[in-house]
């Protein structure tokens, strides 16, 4: 079988050491091309070359950024059970996705279990979604989108990170605090939410959209506003009509606490299990995508992808 490893060499913990042992792990069941990327969306240029031709396997190694480019590459032409495989090895800072999974939180531990699925020819078929933009552009997301405060904080980590700042769980702490309290607009909300055959949803300051739980990790913590959503079923949405302290806490909290039904709340909107979802904003609001920051936008519409892709787990 013909793999390509996709390999981010700037990824947390990401190590040559770590690269050797996987490479040596994989000799004598897989026939390994390198690749390592270069630039941002270079992952999926390399998916994309890899199913142009005919890699039985893409094997993506790093953190959420580099498994959605490498997703992206891979549904191009949209989904087809003739595509590669996907294999995640995790090593970025969150590795939501791997996780989301059952995958252990680390690249050298994860390759046991994709090991014996590999001998054993097993696979997942796992459903995705897919964003719609309002320049009619499309990009396929793993497990979650965010629209509001969370993409803000996103976009200002990056920033700290371009000037040296380490990306962990502390880094993501610090930036949400800081811009809640003096960054984000917690007068104004923008959102509208539409699900065909529902009422719209006025009035909402932020939305996440789920493919899968939980919705981030602060490290081993899962970070749960709809533990029901899964990749089996279609995308879950969390919204909240408020962004006063006291009804945001109390949010918060609930999603950090062990339970099976999603946060509720007087303030708060609950999405289950929607094919479609559209978000309307009156300005331009930042926009994520598995964590990547993706600019501001004014319209949004996502839909679940059932059986996009196999990955070999």
């Amino acid at each position: 079988m013909r793999a390509m490893l996709i390999a981010n060499p700037m990824a947390t913990s990401t190590s040559r050491r770590a690269r050797e042992l996987l490479l040596r792990a994989f000799t004598g069941d897989l026939d390994v091309d390198v690749a390592e990327t270069g630039h941002r969306g270079h992952a999926t240029e390399l998916a994309r070359r890899a199913a142009d031709e005919g890699f039985d396997m893409v094997i993506a190694l790093g953190g959420d950024g580099t498994v959605n480019e490498a997703v992206n590459g891979l549904l191009s032409q949209g989904a087809d059970p003739e595509l590669p495989a996907l294999a995640v090895l995790p090593c970025g800072s969150a590795n939501v996705f791997a996780r989301a999974l059952g995958l252990p939180n680390d690249p050298i531990a994860a390759t046991r279990p994709v090991l014996e699925a590999l001998r054993a020819g097993r696979h997942r078929s796992v459903g995705l979604a897919v964003a719609e933009l309002a320049d009619g552009t499309e990009r396929y997301f793993t497990f979650n989108a965010g629209v509001g405060l969370d993409a803000e904080v996103v976009r200002e980590v990056e920033l700290r990170r371009l000037g040296g700042a380490k990306a962990d769980p502390s880094l993501y702490v610090r930036t949400a605090l800081r811009h809640f309290f003096t960054g984000t607009d917690r007068r104004h909300p923008a959102l509208t939410l539409e699900v065909p055959g529902r009422p719209s949803k006025e009035g909402l300051f932020l939305a996440f959209v789920s493919n899968a739980a939980p919705w981030t990790f602060l490290g081993p913590l899962p970070v749960n506003p709809s533990p029901k959503a899964n990749f089996s079923r279609g995308l879950d949405v969390f919204g909240m009509r408020s962004l006063d302290v006291a009804p945001t806490l109390a949010a918060l909290l609930r999603m950090m606490s062990t339970r099976t039904r999603p946060v509720e709340g007087r303030q708060v909107v609950n999405v289950h299990d929607a094919a479609q979802v559209t978000l309307h904003a009156d300005r331009p609001v930042a926009f994520q995508l598995d964590g990547d920051y993706l600019g501001e936008q004014e319209g949004f519409v996502f839909r679940a992808v059932p059986r996009a892709v196999r990955i070999v787990i």
